[in-house]
């Protein structure tokens, strides 16, 4: 496997360098995605920005974080026509959605010569953040003394419910969220707009957007041409509008003008997006958990899964397309959960924690208030998390039930939307609420669309089902355990299960949404009936996790005040998914003793790692190209040839995909797509020795659409032709 490779490349004495820096720079880890808030006070100025900062953030500006877009990662406008660039693989899902052996938009790429020829993708939005403020005192007013965990849980859910939907009603035609910034302690409200009518424009042939597959995925020297075009459309008023022909081009408030010239190493860049979680501010005791227990069988799971796939896929392209977008979504996880692992292993990061919370611990009981207050902070977690590891392989299978087999969860939904659509709107679950309710039903219908395939929904069904039945007796989960009760084995089964369902039909679903629960008692369907059977199982544990989140908010909102005092400076928030900024410079770094790895790949490192074969089978037009060195005008003149890829040293995580990578002047120089593989740990620590991201070079993109593609109309747009 490629990621064993991998593995074998990371030597001890990489990590026993990381070791003896990793302390000494938590400090500054701690700083490093700011909330647009935070901006003002960074003076950037001093650190090269050489524009007003007021244009990165300023709400009564056109500022720059109106031109960035959260598009399942992040993406970002570059004309005053809603176009869009973000990476191949945040738009991979979408081209797998449209795509068909007949037209392999993933394996072939796809150019639109006009807007008539751009291809709508269902189910995808951009968001744009329009405004946010603190909501603290008016979430956290509901919590009263002395409740229990599920208490304090239940009543900040409705209070944050109702606060979106004054929200919602004051702003017509927005989405509001709250956001938890330190759980247990601060919240935002962010108003967004969606916009609902996004096409497809350009996407590259796999054999550039994927160049290096997962063989090259996290790795430097890295030669991907991870960037994808895509546009916002919407209504003829200007208003976000589902898909429409008389729909039209998106006029953002403010876009980002693209470099031609790029970067040079030393300079300075900033990046905005969207960073999903980073846990800086959690107890050794959630690391354990993560490193002992839960990424280790994830990680095994996802492999197994992909496995599976790949198998499937190899008869026929069509199969494949089906697996595509999951194998990879899959792979990427697995392999940053692998990279993870060996990182926190090998630096003995968590001994690190635990050393940390000693001290914290001692400085707890130095002060009888403190010790008050305190004293029991670190048990309590500890025995949470215990109870978390204990309860895990159970939970696990019950997950991965409805996370991974397409046709239950299609059956566990309508059950629960029975259920939960008979309450009071604001007491749904979030997915069942009226605001929601249309997305999950499309979420559901696009997955059957573009990844079901029923031998695969069969095989993981009965390897779950294994390993429920492998659970200890007093674990047990009876509805599974009485499918191959009576006699029969297993396989026979699990096949008079999926004989005996219409979970695949979208027209039997669709008759089924607006159905009570008895009226859903006597539908007779297998996979309704086991979803009915387990259906208290995953309301129990929804109320456990309802509980232990009321109980771990309140110890940690505790946990961070503490740490403040210990260590004598405020904290910003960990990433949670809103808008941030992150900034560094071009720069390389060394891995290990001897070895230094430049900031800038070059195309002939693509000529070098050209076998012919997926995934290094670059076209042979673009060889050509490289060959006869037809750079034009994009070339780097440091290195008198096209760059690819580069490194920087901003602090980044999952979601950040697609973040524009942007320059002093506040143009668009790149896109960010990837961390290097010593960087996996960043969700946990971050250090300027080893923390790099990773992007494609804007000059790559632009020489791709000119002289690869023949996309002048598209660079003429950008206003770089």
């Amino acid at each position: 496997m490629a990621n064993h490779r991998c593995l074998r490349k990371l030597s001890s004495s990489l990590f026993i360098i990381l070791a003896v820096f990793i302390l000494a720079t938590m400090l500054v880890a701690d700083e490093g995605m700011y909330p647009l808030s935070e901006v003002p006070r960074l003076n950037l100025k001093e650190k090269g920005l050489r524009i007003d900062p007021a244009l990165i953030y300023d709400p009564a500006k056109n500022s720059l974080l109106y031109a960035v877009v959260q598009i399942g990662a992040t993406g970002s406008f570059i004309s005053e026509d809603g176009l869009i660039i973000t990476n191949h693989h945040v738009a991979f899902g979408a081209v797998q959605s449209v795509s068909s052996p007949e037209k392999d938009y993933l394996k072939n790429g796809f150019l639109a010569r006009n807007r008539a020829e751009e291809i709508p993708v269902p189910g995808r939005t951009a968001r744009i953040t329009e405004s946010f403020r603190d909501v603290s005192a008016e979430v956290l007013s509901v919590v009263k003394p002395n409740m229990t965990g599920a208490e304090r849980a239940r009543a900040i859910e409705q209070q944050i419910k109702k606060i979106v939907a004054e929200a919602e009603k004051a702003n017509p035609g927005k989405r509001a969220e709250v956001a938890e910034m330190f759980p247990g302690k601060s919240y935002w409200l962010f108003i967004y707009t969606d916009l609902k009518d996004l096409r497809l424009v350009y996407v590259p042939p796999l054999s550039i957007g994927n160049f290096g597959g997962e063989d090259d995925n996290w790795m430097w020297p890295r030669h991907t041409g991870d960037f994808t075009l895509m546009r916002a459309y919407v209504a003829p008023d200007g208003k976000p509008a589902e898909y429409s022909e008389k729909n039209v081009p998106f006029k953002p408030r403010t876009y980002l003008r693209v470099n031609p010239a790029g970067v040079k190493e030393g300079d300075f860049v900033f990046l905005l997006g969207y960073p999903a979680r980073t846990y800086r501010h959690l107890p050794a005791s959630y690391l354990a958990f993560e490193q002992n227990i839960r990424m280790p069988a994830v990680a095994d799971w996802y492999e197994w899964q992909i496995r599976l796939m790949e198998e499937m896929g190899k008869t026929s392209r069509e199969i494949a397309l089906k697996h595509d977008a999951r194998i990879k979504s899959l792979a990427n996880t697995m392999k940053n959960y692998r990279g993870k692992l060996v990182g926190l292993k090998r630096l003995d990061f968590l001994t690190q924690k635990r050393q940390e919370e000693k001290a914290l611990q001692e400085f707890i009981q130095r002060d009888p208030k403190r010790q008050k207050v305190y004293g029991q902070l670190l048990p309590e977690l500890e025995k949470i998390y215990a109870e978390m590891s204990a309860e895990f392989p159970r939970a696990f299978v019950l997950d991965n039930l409805r996370r991974s087999v397409i046709l239950f969860q299609n059956a566990i939904t309508v059950v629960e939307a029975a259920h939960e659509r008979q309450k009071p709107d604001l007491e749904r679950n979030a997915a069942y609420m009226d605001r929601n309710f249309k997305q999950t039903r499309q979420r559901l219908a696009l997955t059957l669309k573009s990844s079901f395939y029923l031998p695969t929904d069969v095989a993981i069904f009965k390897e779950l089902l294994k390993r429920a039945l492998a659970l200890p007796d007093d674990k047990k989960i009876e509805a599974l355990s009485k499918l191959s009760a009576g006699g029969s084995n297993l396989d026979e089964a699990v096949d008079s299960v999926f004989k005996s369902t219409r979970m695949a039909d979208p027209e039997f679903i669709n008759s089924l949404w607006d159905k009570k629960p008895e009226e859903i008692k006597r539908v007779d369907d297998s996979l309704i009936r086991l979803a009915l059977a387990l259906y208290p199982e995953y309301q129990k544990l929804e109320e456990i996790n309802k509980a232990r989140k009321g109980q771990l908010d309140e110890l940690q909102a505790r946990l961070v005040d503490v740490r403040q005092e210990f260590l004598g400076k405020q904290f910003i928030p960990d990433a949670n998914g809103t808008l941030r900024l992150t900034y560094g410079r071009v720069e390389g770094y060394k891995p290990r003793d001897a070895v230094y790895y430049k900031p800038f790949t070059t195309v002939h490192g693509i000529a070098e790692k050209t076998t012919g074969q997926p995934p290094y089978d670059t076209p042979e037009k673009l060889l050509q190209l490289i060959k006869e060195r037809r750079f034009g005008k994009f070339i780097n003149p440091a290195l008198n040839t096209i760059s690819v890829c580069l490194l920087y040293s901003t602090d980044t995580t999952g979601g950040n995909s697609g973040s524009p990578i942007i320059d002093a002047e506040g143009r668009l120089v790149g896109i960010n797509f990837d961390r290097v593989w010593e960087a996996t740990i960043n969700d946990y620590a971050w250090s300027h020795k080893f923390s790099r991201s990773i992007g494609v070079d804007i000059r790559y993109v632009l020489w791709v659409l000119k002289e690869f593609a023949g996309a002048n109309h598209l660079l003429r747009e950008m206003g770089v032709e």
